[in-house]
């Protein structure tokens, strides 16, 4: 042990000084994959500080995938640090995922095509535009698409934050295609898309997966900074720049941006998020075969963790490997990776409450560019989990309207949960939705729900089981 505790310190080190190699380096070209024996946390912790692009980890078999530049960058590696090189494959930029593989622009295709062909349950909304002008698209599946029912919660898939995971958009068209085709003869998904508000974006960068089609198909970010790109899942505000967990370099794969909330593409995304306020938000990522959510700086837990984390260990049991042993692996990114700051995950819980997961799909066999014959098992693999999601909004909780002395709906007030029972919720405020409503998942048990509007106060003992229980809060009733 102390062997290996003195090998990481020196790793860390050695790689510290050879930092600014590696940043300058990385990102500028794609072509050579190594893969390394994984030692622990520090050791991914030294070689992200040190800006190397991890790709993928194995944690399975042990291995860690690194890209670099060339054979020179990882003898230097090797040499620097004495780290055990298993394998090597060289890349090829230039060469395209295989051509089954949707495009931006067909992407865009399927889903005006949704929109067109199921115009009574479906709403398809432009979002925002990216750095090049390209339209970010959203679509919304429910029965009422063109109102917003107030008794209805919603949920958000999201995919490609990523330009080179090119599997995650086929998740997001599965999960479109999956409900509408079976809608009015599956009596669970027919309650789905009648009960809820369903929003599926399944591009957040298409300028930078053009790039991977046109140019090089392990592009990372989209095309901002002049063209070298940003990591929009380290460009939202919440810890932004806080934990070491993205790189200033604009050279570097986790680029942060110029400032919190830069690109467009993320200003996109949060304004969604800002007008519906989901319960519940995936995003997917490729790869490691992971379930992964909030927090991503070392050692933070959100107050609300016996919830999320015990759905996020859910669902990770519902995913089975590619190997086709185990399932996917849950926790936080610093619990299981290494650090990670301003991630769209850990911003939607903190501004909203939305309770996020990030769904890191495929093995490190597959890659983030597996042959297209491993799209129908893996978007199949994913159906069960996110089908717990919407199962779950009409379980264990409690929703309902707030409405103020005048009879409006009231997004002003602020709500106060605490458990009186043995089932461990802490006590914790959060503010109402901006249509008034709120949506509480709980674990079964006894709770007082505090309800304030201006320091005028209604509180509720409530006794929630395995259904949701409607609770509507009315202060003129009271104020009368």
């Amino acid at each position: 042990m102390k062997n290996i505790a003195l090998r990481n310190t020196v790793l860390g080190l050695i790689l510290g000084a050879w930092c600014n190699y590696a940043v300058a380096h990385n990102a500028a070209d794609h072509g050579l994959m190594i893969k390394i024996k994984y030692e622990g946390r520090n050791q991914i912790k030294d070689l992200k500080n040190a800006g190397y692009d991890i790709t993928g980890i194995d944690l399975e078999n042990g291995f860690i995938d690194i890209i670099l530049n060339n054979e020179a960058d990882a003898e230097l590696l090797v040499n620097k640090t004495n780290l055990n090189i298993v394998s090597k494959t060289a890349l090829n930029p230039e060469f395209a995922p295989d051509s089954d593989y949707k495009t931006p622009d067909e992407i865009v295709e399927i889903f005006t095509q949704f929109a067109n062909d199921y115009p009574g349950i479906t709403e398809l909304e432009v979002i925002g535009q990216t750095v090049q002008g390209r339209d970010i698209l959203a679509l919304k599946i429910t029965d009422n698409p063109q109102e917003r029912e107030l008794d209805e919660p919603g949920i958000l898939f999201n995919a490609m934050h990523h330009a080179r995971e090119i599997m995650t958009p086929e998740v997001i068209i599965d999960t479109a295609e999956f409900l509408l085709t079976n809608y009015g003869t599956d009596a669970a998904v027919t309650s789905w898309v009648d009960s809820n508000e369903i929003w599926l974006v399944p591009q957040v960068n298409p300028d930078g997966n053009n790039k991977v089609w046109t140019k090089d198909s392990y592009w990372r970010k989209n095309l901002g900074a002049k063209g070298r790109g940003v990591d929009l899942n380290r460009n939202y505000p919440y810890e932004w720049n806080g934990c070491g967990g993205s790189s200033g370099s604009v050279w570097s794969d986790t680029y942060r941006g110029p400032s919190a909330g830069s690109e467009p593409e993320t200003q996109a995304l949060m304004r969604l998020v800002a007008r519906t306020q989901p319960v519940f938000n995936i995003s997917y990522h490729s790869y490691s075969e992971l379930v992964l959510y909030p927090y991503g700086c070392d050692g933070e837990r959100t107050p609300t963790r016996e919830i999320v984390e015990g759905v996020g260990i859910e669902m990770a049991k519902l995913i089975i490997k590619d190997s086709g042993r185990g399932t996917y692996k849950p926790g936080t990114p610093w619990d299981i990776l290494y650090a990670v700051d301003g991630s769209d995950s850990d911003w939607m819980y903190n501004e909203y409450q939305v309770i996020p997961y990030v769904v890191e799909l495929n093995s490190s066999s597959q890659g983030f560019q597996p042959k297209y014959k491993w799209r129908q098992p893996t978007v199949e693999k994913m159906r069960p989990a996110w089908g717990l999601l919407l199962d779950k909004l009409s379980g264990s909780g409690v929703r309902g309207v707030i409405r103020d002395n005048s009879g409006r709906a009231n997004p002003n007030a602020t709500i106060t949960v605490a458990s009186l029972g043995d089932n461990l919720l802490a006590s914790n405020t959060m503010n109402v939705k901006p249509d008034g409503t709120y949506h509480l998942i709980l674990l079964p048990g006894m709770y007082n729900i505090s309800f304030n509007q201006n320091g005028e106060i209604i509180e509720k003992e409530v006794t929630i089981g395995d259904t949701r229980v409607d609770l509507d809060i009315d202060f003129a009733a009271v104020a009368h």
